[in-house]
């Protein structure tokens, strides 16, 4: 089979980036800044003739409050235009050399992705275009208003679905008027009043190279790596970094919000405030977790709530920890007739676990599986580069991946049950029912 140059670098960025496991045994993380005060992180990798590149901004939607949906508008109007380019030309542009752009975006972040090869001709055009997204976006007014139209589209359909409303209701109810209670898809009346001049002002305010991290993994020297970001960061706003973000403060007494919706499955979350990154009890929370609701059929909850009573499709927990305390969730649907039964169950479930803590079989089984499941974290170079970019953003030590199976395997049960207890009051809890029973 003959297979166009074109194809054959498309195949090698999509299928070629799975790397061993123990080649990145341990990461030899490099760090400085720009001459523009950009801070970088960067990983050499000669295994695979591709470079990766993250450049992330603290511009997410924590920053849009007068304005929900200004954050992911301005990132993704970022690709629709740059330099007199039109959104298909640089489409095309990276299309012709194989690279692939991507994003990102959540309360605390918004940030660009480029995967290409790191032969000369491809990464060199791969860059350029990436570069003058970042530098000299357009903003298109013709664009926007077609942009506009179709988010708002979206969002009126999402706003009839049980799992939408039950999303924005939750992040109101934990985070009442800190920012992180602005849902990052935005309100359709906040989005129709965006204009053109509101996404410049965005991206001139946060969009600064003092308010940048940017992350490098791959098939490049350090002197490249340096000369790339050095490159990325020059032509950067000068606007000074972002402001930090106002605390959390935790629940003063329990909140619970009932949605009437017509679906035939209740959707029902639960949450509190939860941690940061960096967060000292991290890792006693994030093993606990997989053994409450983490662990999927491992999990107590799917074993109490689904296998033995059959009382739910599905039920889980996680934390999400971020700038500020990220939250905490527990969520399930069930039918609507086992609304109460379900939610009485894992409000007792939750309450047992934090004041009886976990087993000791239950704890050798989370580590092993956490611990054995940790290469598949690292096993290509995009996985490594979104730790780096959250090892830069966060400000997380450098050894963090190097030391995460060893933090877990540290983590006893006494330490689990006491950080349980303290972070998180299952009497104050934020609960929210879409649906309910009938």
């Amino acid at each position: 089979m003959i297979v166009n140059s074109t194809l054959k670098k498309l195949l090698l960025l999509a299928a070629g980036v799975m790397l061993s496991a123990q080649a990145y045994a341990a990461l030899n993380i490099q760090k400085w800044q720009t001459s523009k005060g950009t801070e970088v992180y960067f990983v050499e990798n000669h295994d695979l003739p591709i470079i990766d590149i993250s450049t992330n901004f603290a511009a997410g939607s924590a920053r849009d409050t007068a304005k929900p949906g200004l954050s992911g508008i301005t990132r993704y109007m970022l690709t629709l235009g740059a330099a007199g380019m039109t959104d298909e030309q640089i489409s095309n542009s990276f299309a012709d050399v194989g690279a692939v752009l991507g994003g990102e975006l959540d309360a605390d972040r918004a940030g660009l992705k480029l995967r290409t090869l790191s032969s000369a001709r491809e990464q060199a055009a791969a860059l350029d275009t990436y570069i003058k997204i970042l530098h000299q976006p357009d903003f298109p007014e013709a664009t926007l208003k077609r942009e506009k139209a179709r988010i708002i589209a979206g969002l009126k359909e999402a706003a009839t679905q049980p799992a939408s409303i039950s999303n924005k209701a939750f992040l109101k109810a934990l985070y009442g008027t800190h920012p992180y209670a602005v849902d990052d898809e935005g309100e359709p009346e906040a989005v129709n009043a965006i204009t053109r001049t509101d996404l410049q002002q965005f991206y001139q305010q946060y969009y600064g190279a003092k308010n940048a991290v940017i992350a490098l993994m791959g098939d490049m020297t350090p002197e490249q790596a340096k000369q790339i970001a050095e490159r990325i960061s020059a032509g950067l706003p000068d606007s000074p970094a972002a402001a930090a973000l106002p605390t959390v403060s935790y629940p003063s007494a329990a909140v619970e919000k009932r949605i009437p919706h017509p679906a035939s499955q209740s959707h029902i979350l639960l949450g509190y405030p939860g941690v940061k990154r960096g967060d000292d009890d991290y890792f006693a929370l994030y093993v606990g977790n997989y053994i409450l609701g983490g662990g999927g059929f491992v999990s107590r909850l799917t074993e109490e709530v689904r296998e033995k009573r059959g009382l739910v499709y599905s039920v889980y927990s996680y934390f999400i920890p971020m700038q500020e305390l990220g939250q905490f969730q527990v969520g399930l649907q069930t039918k609507r007739d086992q609304a109460e039964d379900a939610l009485k169950l894992v409000r007792e479930t939750l309450a047992t676990f934090i004041s009886k803590g976990v087993t000791e079989a239950e704890l050798k089984a989370a580590k092993q599986n956490i611990i054995g499941g940790f290469p598949m974290r690292i096993d290509s170079n995009s996985k490594i580069l979104d730790y780096l970019a959250v090892i830069g953003f966060y400000h997380l030590p450098l050894t963090y991946l190097d030391e995460f199976n060893g933090k877990v395997e540290q983590v006893t049960a006494a330490q689990i049950k006491d950080a349980f207890s303290r972070r998180i009051d299952p009497n104050k809890m934020v609960t929210v029912v879409v649906g309910g029973s009938k």
